[in-house]
């Protein structure tokens, strides 16, 4: 007796099964890969946070518990983050950062953004040149050019000055790249749409491209504003005054009349880096948007 052989509908629920076999080891391989990027996360982020952690159970305890290397304190105490903001001017070196910060932060977006729109949006000779000389500036080291930004400040009459910090920190390669990146990823009907309505350039930059580009705009803001903030060669080169000091430049003045009271050190350290920590726990979302949105696709 020969076997019978499979039916239409036995076939199907074959294939079925090795379909759903198959599909069950894609899904394993995921979960595998899933589990691997968040035990990768999780270490990076334990490297992040224990630096800092250390930090704030130093600035808690009293100095003569400091030299201890335990995570226990005995005696908890604010008197160190007390001696920081009385004994200090810390407050002021708050404003002074945020100001310098802030206008570095603008004048970063607008120039780098009139300038990616150029390069991506206009067409004239020797664009790409351009485009490539510009981010060849990202392999210039910043320290190279501190003599002439120097006497170029002092020409201009304004060290000492929040200016003298900030301006020199606008040209930024990285910025314009992100922000030609993302405008050359916009779709041309809406500038062509323009352009027939009887838009110029500068009005299509700043109410069709510009709106769109809030993401991009999100993330070079940030990050800009988070590089100057933590800046501290320029700074301390071109500012004496101390209540125009910045942050940095502050708490480096300050680390060598604490002498060896590591509570004050560190709770200096854990005072300045809160507003950093605050911009990122705001605005995480728009840097995800902005660097998955910008400089990584096409």
């Amino acid at each position: 007796m020969s076997n019978p052989t499979l039916t239409a509908p036995d076939t199907y629920r074959a294939g079925t099964g090795a379909a759903g076999v198959t599909q069950a080891s894609i899904d394993r391989r995921h979960r595998l890969f899933n589990r691997i990027c968040l035990g990768v996360l999780i270490a990076f982020a334990l490297l992040w946070l224990v630096p800092l952690a250390w930090a704030v159970d130093t600035g808690l305890k009293p100095n003569a518990e400091t030299t201890r290397t335990t995570w226990l304190i005995h005696n908890v105490t604010l008197g160190a983050f007390d001696r920081v903001l009385n004994g200090t001017a810390i407050l002021n070196w708050f404003g002074a950062s945020l100001i310098i910060a802030t206008l570095t932060a603008l004048g970063t977006v607008v120039t780098a953004s009139l300038a990616a729109f150029a390069l991506s949006r206009l067409r004239f000779r020797y664009r790409t040149a351009v485009f490539w000389a510009i981010l060849a500036g990202i392999m210039i080291p910043s320290q190279v050019l501190i003599v002439p930004q120097f006497r170029e400040m002092d020409a201009l009459h304004l060290l000492n000055t929040f200016w003298a910090v900030s301006l020199p920190q606008i040209p930024t390669a990285v910025a314009i790249f992100i922000f030609r990146q993302f405008f050359s990823g916009l779709p041309r009907d809406l500038e062509e749409a323009a352009r027939i309505d009887g838009a110029g350039w500068f009005r299509i930059y700043r109410r069709v491209v510009m709106p769109l580009a809030r993401p991009a705009v999100a993330a070079v803001a940030i990050f800009t504003f988070v590089t100057s903030w933590n800046d501290l060669l320029w700074p301390l080169l071109v500012l004496s005054n101390p209540d125009r000091m910045t942050v940095p430049v502050g708490l480096a003045t300050v680390q060598g009349s604490f002498g060896i009271r590591y509570a004050d050190t560190m709770a200096s350290a854990v005072l300045g880096a809160i507003p950093l920590i605050a911009v990122f726990l705001l605005f995480q979302r728009h840097i995800v948007e902005g660097i998955a949105g910008t400089g990584l696709k096409g």
